[in-house]
């Protein structure tokens, strides 16, 4: 089955094609026969976050380009499907990328698969995990992962721990309370005077601490690390960083690599503690981690060592396909198109909050 997969969440327009085949388990295998991204974070810097509207624009205008770019002329290599991110997202972008599906499902004649983009991290994660090169190549399925399987998705808008005790059914245990710790890379990073998006460059000034072997001398809370639920909370977090900046301005830049390193130092624990502890009282065999901020070399290298410490599978995917691409959504859209799930193309709505049910939708 090919299907074709359109994402446009946010500020990354992606297009994809695949061609797959099977279902979950030992004999599910996929071959990716294109993949582009366009990225607008460079665009949108200057506001130091997305600017909806002109995201919005940017999508438009790059559709038809990476469309043609994947199908490598004005044709649908015979498609058997169109996968689109319905949501959760900015709904303006949203809306751009099913607007394009929907002009395509009826060009084409076939259908529309809604995707749920967090489902798209998700399934990429434990698809992908292990391939650093995965590229124009073809893939199985580990046989080795199993349920209960739980789930941390780590982005800008997103800070979730989801249990699956099935292939394709959810439940979240927890969630943040305020800010997304994506969110809150982004805003320590400009009260640093760092760019947008801030998380690598956080990262830069950690590692360039630990390298040189600086450390902090001081320490930041780590939001509802002792609480018994499951949930996260970073705006004290942010809020404490804000208090030391301000105290301490102008900042030398030895001061900026020590509040890097402890604030990266800070997120990685509260986000391990609240995981592991979740892994262990609700039994999880395999933990998958998804997501843009699931790219921190630091953040993978710690979850690295406590799940094998743990005993546990750990499913986290190649950094290239760590932010929001259409490969993912592409993946989801195959395993939903397995279950006949094609509603009325032109019935298809942005949903901006859309969440995951215990169904899978």
């Amino acid at each position: 089955m090919k299907i074709l997969g359109i994402e446009t969440s946010a500020d990354d327009t992606g297009v994809a094609l695949i061609e797959a085949s099977g279902k979950f388990g030992t004999d599910f295998s996929f071959e990716i026969l294109a993949n582009v991204v366009d990225s607008q974070s460079d665009l949108h810097a200057k506001y130091g976050g997305i600017y909806p509207n002109l995201a919005k624009n940017k999508h438009k205008e790059n559709l038809p380009r990476l469309l043609q770019q994947v199908l490598g002329g004005p044709d649908a290599p015979q498609i058997d499907a169109i996968a689109v991110t319905h949501g959760p997202g900015l709904e303006p972008c949203l809306w751009t990328g099913i607007n394009f599906a929907q002009e395509l499902s009826k060009k084409w004649n076939i259908p529309v698969v809604p995707v749920n983009h967090m489902e798209g991290h998700i399934i990429i994660s434990a698809l992908t995990s292990g391939n650093d090169a995965i590229s124009n190549f073809k893939f199985q399925i580990s046989n080795e992962i199993q349920f209960p399987m739980l789930s941390l998705l780590i982005s800008g808008g997103h800070t979730e721990l989801i249990l699956s005790r099935e292939w394709m059914r959810y439940e979240y245990i927890g969630r943040t309370r305020d800010d997304a710790v994506g969110e809150a890379f982004d805003k320590v990073a400009r009260m640093l005077g760092l760019p947008y998006p801030g998380g690598p460059h956080i990262s830069r000034l950690a590692l360039e601490a630990r390298s040189s072997k600086l450390e902090a001398h001081f320490k930041l809370p780590r939001p509802m690390i002792h609480e018994k639920n499951f949930d996260f909370s970073f705006s004290g977090l942010k809020t404490s960083v804000l208090r030391m900046v301000e105290a301490h301005s102008p900042l030398s830049d030895e001061l900026k690599r020590q509040i890097a390193r402890e604030f990266e130092d800070t997120a990685a624990d509260v986000l391990i503690s609240k995981t592991m502890r979740a892994a262990e009282e609700h039994g999880a065999k395999s933990i998958v981690i998804g997501g843009g901020v699931s790219a921190n070399k630091h953040i993978r290298a710690r979850f690295a060592e406590e799940c094998e410490k743990a005993g546990i599978l750990l499913l986290i995917p190649p950094q290239e396909f760590s932010t929001d691409n259409a490969l993912m959504i592409a993946l989801a859209g195959y395993f939903r198109a397995q279950r006949k799930e094609f509603p009325d193309a032109h019935s298809l709505s942005a949903n901006g909050a859309l969440k995951l049910d215990n169904t899978g939708n």
